[in-house]
């Protein structure tokens, strides 16, 4: 089987993109939503959240330049939602 190119590998593997791409951006979501009902941010690390925004812009710049749209997509969500969190930590310090 190994080498086996048919359209159920394709699919499978398809799947496995899918199923990142979805999980993967909105796994910040719960975090947003419990700082904007708390306003508060004290528990969360300013360095990380940094890092995690700059981490992620960087996949999505690359994801532009090799003009993959998964990777764009995958990486605009997460990046809007963390960069949502960081300016909460921001503003609410």
């Amino acid at each position: 089987m190994s080498g086996d190119t048919g359209w159920w590998s394709v699919w499978w593997v398809e799947g496995i993109g899918l199923v990142a791409g979805v999980l993967t951006p909105f796994s910040s979501l719960p975090q947003v939503i419990k700082v904007w009902r708390t306003r508060s941010t004290s528990d969360l690390s300013l360095v990380m959240l940094m890092m995690a925004v700059a981490g992620i812009a960087l996949w999505l710049i690359y994801g532009i330049a090799i003009r993959s749209m998964v990777v764009t997509l995958a990486n605009t969500i997460p990046l809007l939602l963390y960069a949502t969190v960081l300016g909460f930590k921001l503003r609410y310090r």
